[in-house]
């Protein structure tokens, strides 16, 4: 994979800001974040920050991916769904960290370039959706985690019902562009608070189980 020096160098700003997790640091390194953002974006890809990509939105600030996948607390086995594929730079990070992914966005083309770059660097555990992913992937279901990289006032009953019994759910939780991101995990038919993981902002959960599509967040 090309790009190792600037993988580098990202997974030890990663470190320093509190990354304990070495098997997320090892597959930042692997994993080269220029491929995954606009050309024109390239040269910020070595920092740790979030990069502007297509239809107004942004791609996770890497460190704030690592946060979520370590309150995951993953093990390498787990079939896992992520809701917003983005620039897919965090889906591949969380292919090298798990069994399965399966990743769904609301763009079809942003979906077609994270699929072709997956391809080119030899990643092959990641199943691509298009579509709305506010009510989970149930045909895919049940899943081992699930994170979510956009933010509602609370975890949509779907998810709940399609993460297994003691499986883990990071979500940012609230409204109005400041949100907390929030560890859950199932104990029967609900979900209990783990740990607040970081204040953070996030692009809003549209769809069917979230907010309108094309209306106002509350």
């Amino acid at each position: 994979m090309r790009g190792l020096s600037s993988s580098e160098d990202l997974a030890e700003a990663v470190r320093a800001k509190g990354v304990r997790d070495e098997r997320i640091l090892a597959a930042m390194r692997r994993i080269p974040r220029a491929e995954f953002v606009p050309a024109e974006r390239a040269g910020a890809a070595a920092i740790d920050e979030p990069v502007p990509i297509t239809h107004n939105q942004v791609s996770t600030q890497p460190w704030l991916s690592a946060r979520m996948f370590e309150g995951l607390r993953l093990s390498g086995d787990e079939h896992v769904l992520e809701i917003g594929t983005g620039s897919g730079f965090a889906t591949a990070l969380l292919s090298q960290l798990v069994s399965r992914v399966v990743s769904i966005d609301r763009w079809q083309d942003m979906i077609d370039r994270v699929e072709r770059t997956l391809e080119r660097n030899g990643i092959g555990n990641v199943t691509l959706l298009s579509g709305d992913g506010s009510c989970g992937v149930p045909e895919h279901a049940p899943f081992d985690a699930i994170v979510v990289s956009a933010a509602y006032p609370s975890v949509p009953r779907p998810l709940i019902e399609q993460l297994r019994l003691g499986g883990r759910l990071v979500q940012p939780i609230g409204s109005g562009g400041y949100e907390e991101v929030t560890v859950f995990e199932r104990t029967g038919n609900d979900m209990a608070l783990r740990e607040h993981l970081v204040p953070a902002r996030f692009v809003p959960l549209y769809g069917r189980c979230g907010y309108p599509e094309g209306g106002d967040q509350p």
